[in-house]
C-alpha cells in the first residue's frame, strides 16, 4: 500500500504544487513540508465518504463522548496513559493552542525557550508574537542528540514559557523518562510553563512516547499537551486539533478566547470524523507505516555509505525525517541548496532553517514511496559529483 506512487501534482497540497514558493522554481522533486505522499488508511477515507454522502454540512460539535473517548482510548493502548477527558479541549490546529498558551503566560519582550535544532514554525510565533526567543541548542554525538542540562537551565531563568517538541523535530529525537523529569524539574524551579507538542508522538522506532502529562503531579498545572492526528495519519488539510490541559482555569480561559475573542470554536467536522475512525480503527497502519519508513531511512542510509560517503546520517528515533550532515563537502548551505535545485531538480529542507548554527545539514522527508527515494538518491548523488568535479 506504501509503495503506491500516488500522482499529488494538481491537488493544490503544498509540497508538491508549490514548491516555487519556498525554493524558487517549479517542478521541483519535494521532500519538504511534514506531510506524507501516503493515501490515508482506508477506514478514514470510508468514515469520510459516508459523512459526504450525508449531505448536510451545518455546524458540529467535539464536545461529545465519541470524540473524547476515541482519544483517551488511543493514549491508553498508545501510550499506557490514563487522561481525564475533561483536560481534552479542541483547537483549529496545534500552533494555535501553542500560541495562545504562550500568549497565556508571557508577556511581549519576555523570554519564549525552545531547543535548536527546532521547528522552524516556532521561531516565526514567538518573534511574530513579540516574545523573546530564546535558544537551548542540543548536544550532539554521534549523530544522537541530548540536552544540554546546565545550559537548558541558564536559559529557564531567563524565559517564562518553555515549548517542548515531543518527540523532536526535526532530529527525530524521543525523550526518555529521565530527560522528561530533568526538564519538568527545572521549569518548576524556575516557574516556566510548558507546552509540549507532541504532534509526532505515533511515529516512534526506538524507545517509546511518553506523554509528558505523566508526570503532572511533578509540576501540577503548569503543563499543556498540543497534538492532533494529522501528522500519524496523513490529514492535516482538515485542520483540527486537540490540547489536554489539566488546570481547569486554563481550560476556561482558552475556550473564552476561542469562542469569544477569536470567535473560531465551530468545529472542522471532517477533522472530527477522520480523528475517531483513525483512533478507533487504524492501528495496525500506523504500525505498517512505522515499518515502511524504517525501511525507507535504512535504505538511504545504506545508499549513502555506500554511494555518497561524503555525507553522514544516523537512524533516527523517531518521527519520520532523516538529518542529514553535508559538512565534508566544503561547501555552504546556500551553496548546495543552489545546485540541489539547478542541477538535481529537489527541493530538501536546509537546516538551517531549524537553527543557524545548522548550516551543514539537510532535513530529508522519507514519508514516500521507495521509488521516490531512489530518483531522490540518484539526483543527490549527481549534485554531490557536480561538487567534486569543480573542486
Amino acid at each position: 500500500m506504501f509503495d503506491e506512487v500516488v500522482n499529488r501534482v494538481g491537488s493544490y497540497c503544498t509540497q508538491w504544487d508549490f514548491v516555487q514558493d519556498r525554493f524558487g522554481k517549479a517542478n521541483l522533486l519535494p521532500f519538504t513540508i511534514s506531510d506524507m505522499d501516503f493515501k490515508s488508511p482506508k477506514e478514514v477515507i470510508e468514515s469520510l465518504h459516508k459523512r459526504i454522502e450525508h449531505g448536510v454540512f451545518g455546524y458540529s460539535r467535539w464536545n461529545h463522548s465519541d470524540y473524547k473517548n476515541a482519544i483517551s482510548n488511543w493514549y491508553k493502548k498508545r501510550f499506557n496513559f490514563i487522561l481525564d477527558d475533561e483536560w481534552i479541549l479542541y483547537s483549529p490546529n496545534v500552533i494555535y493552542s501553542v500560541v495562545k498558551f504562550m500568549e497565556l503566560y508571557s508577556k511581549k519582550g519576555e523570554g519564549v525557550l525552545i531547543n535548536t535544532p527546532a521547528y522552524d514554525g516556532f521561531f516565526k510565533i514567538i518573534e511574530g508574537n513579540e516574545r523573546k526567543t530564546i535558544t537551548s541548542p542540543l548536544i550532539e554525538k554521534d549523530g544522537n542528540y541530548y540536552l544540554d542540562v546546565k545550559d537548558f537551565e541558564e536559559k529557564c531563568k531567563l524565559s517564562k514559557v518553555f515549548i517542548f517538541c515531543n518527540p523532536h523535530n526535526p532530529t527525530g529525537k524521543v525523550w526518555n523518562d529521565e530527560e522528561i523529569k530533568t526538564i519538568i524539574k527545572i521549569c518548576k524551579k524556575y516557574n516556566v510553563f510548558i507546552i509540549s507538542d507532541e504532534i509526532h508522538m505515533d511515529i516512534v522506532y526506538e524507545g517509546k512516547h511518553i506523554p509528558i502529562l505523566k508526570y503532572i503531579d511533578e509540576y501540577k498545572d503548569k503543563i499543556i499537551i498540543s497534538t492532533s492526528a494529522s501528522k500519524s495519519f496523513n490529514v492535516p488539510a482538515f485542520g483540527g486539533a486537540y490540547i489536554l490541559v489539566p488546570n481547569v482555569n486554563d481550560r476556561e480561559r482558552f475556550t473564552k478566547i476561542l469562542k469569544n475573542k477569536d470567535s473560531i470554536s465551530s468545529t472542522s467536522i471532517m477533522a472530527v470524523v477522520a480523528t475517531m475512525s483513525a483512533y478507533n480503527q487504524c492501528e495496525y497502519w500506523i504500525e505498517e507505516l512505522l515499518t515502511y519508513t524504517r525501511n525507507n531511512m535504512l535504505f538511504v542510509k545504506k545508499y549513502i555509505e555506500d554511494n555518497i560517503p561524503e555525507l553522514q546520517c544516523t537512524l533516527p528515533q523517531g518521527c519520520y525525517f532523516l538529518w542529514i550532515n553535508f559538512e565534508k563537502l566544503n561547501i555552504s548551505s546556500d551553496e548546495f541548496q543552489k545546485i540541489l535545485i539547478d542541477i538535481g531538480e529537489l527541493a530538501i529542507m536546509p537546516g538551517k532553517t531549524y537553527g543557524k548554527e545548522f548550516e551543514y545539514y539537510l532535513r530529508l522527508n522519507v514519508a514516500c514511496s521507495k521509488a521516490k527515494l531512489e530518483l531522490c538518491l540518484e539526483k543527490l548523488k549527481k549534485c554531490v559529483e557536480y561538487i567534486k568535479n569543480i573542486d
